[in-house]
């Protein structure tokens, strides 16, 4: 994923907040009302799981800020299939599976009550509700569970456009265009400019992730840092514990830290494309991870002993001061 986590809930946490969020929705005499529960529910999936995200998008307008809360909830469950829970590969794999099946006939449902009724998952519920309100094609989606699988059986990827074109693309570039669709473009003929910023920065994003991962992943059997660049500096494989690795894997992530930064770049460039009212969400987003990318690249050998993150004070610093009201609602609403 490219978003981020804080702090993980056990599979029993994460049962205990459907069965909750079911019975809200069902009791609900208006569809906009069952809407509004479920959308609380998962605006507490974002506020615990990732408190940049959850930061910058308090700056969007209510209705895309609720459509956005939907949107990680359902990226956000699958990705705990694969890296959370304590599953066998197997296990995980039948669960993608099984949610995938689960999203294909919500799609076939046209409320969100209905679908709550037919025991369609309520996260996967209210995302179908997205896609159909913002135009996202349904197929996305399925691009981004092909990626989470690969995550249950992990493999390395020989170049960065592979890893690009065959993870990244459905791990994080897919939840940018969906991002999009929601944000919506400044003016018509804009949207091809406005996915192209979305394109650059998931890809920033997810390198971002990556770099700041490295040890987890390992730990998980995963390495993301692409072959041919750990054969340049000697490297078969990868062991972040290992000292006598740290200075050639440090360059290695130098380098992914700076491919980041161009994307950053790139991904700003086209900031214009977006929406008026999303841009300040946007622009706060891009702002808040390049911090993290700098500090990686900065210091690339201390991010394989601990894990990199922004203060609470430098995530403020690059949001616009004249909305901090808002924060401190957001933290008190439940």
């Amino acid at each position: 994923m490219s978003l981020g986590r804080e702090k993980s809930w056990r599979e029993t946490e994460w049962h205990a907040l459907e069965q909750k969020t079911r019975a809200g929705i069902l009791d609900q005499t208006t569809a906009h009302s069952a809407w509004l529960v479920g959308v609380g529910a998962a605006r507490l999936v974002l506020r615990n799981y990732s408190t940049s995200f959850f930061l910058v998008t308090r700056f969007l307008p209510p209705a895309k800020r609720a459509q956005v809360e939907a949107i990680y909830a359902a990226v956000r469950y699958p990705d705990e299939i694969v890296d959370t829970f304590p599953l066998t590969a197997d296990a995980r794999v039948a669960r993608l599976e099984e949610w995938g099946q689960e999203y294909r006939r919500a799609l076939g449902i046209h409320s969100l009550q209905d679908a709550i009724r037919a025991d369609v998952p309520c996260f996967l519920a209210l995302f179908v509700q997205v896609v159909r309100e913002a135009g996202i094609p349904p197929a996305y989606y399925e691009s981004f569970l092909h990626a989470m699988a690969r995550d249950a059986r992990p493999r390395p990827y020989a170049t960065l456009d592979e890893l690009i074109d065959e993870y990244i693309y459905g791990s994080a570039v897919v939840v940018g265009y969906f991002l999009t669709h929601v944000y919506g473009a400044a003016r018509d003929g804009d949207f091809p400019r406005a996915m192209q910023s979305a394109r650059d920065l998931a890809i920033a994003l997810q390198l971002t992730n990556f770099l700041r991962d490295v040890i987890e992943d390992h730990r998980r059997g995963r390495t993301y840092l692409p072959l041919d660049m750990l054969r340049a500096e000697g490297l078969e494989r990868v062991d972040p514990r290992d000292t006598a690795q740290r200075l050639p894997l440090g360059r290695v992530l130098l380098l992914l830290a700076e491919r980041a930064e161009r994307h950053y770049t790139d991904a700003k460039e086209n900031l214009d494309a977006f929406a008026p009212d999303s841009q300040t969400a946007i622009n706060a987003c891009i702002s808040v991870y390049r911090q993290l990318n700098e500090q990686i690249a900065r210091s690339p050998q201390q991010g394989m002993q601990q894990r990199a993150s922004v203060p609470m004070g430098a995530k403020f610093r690059v949001l616009p001061p004249s909305k901090y009201w808002r924060l401190p609602f957001a933290y008190l609403s439940r």
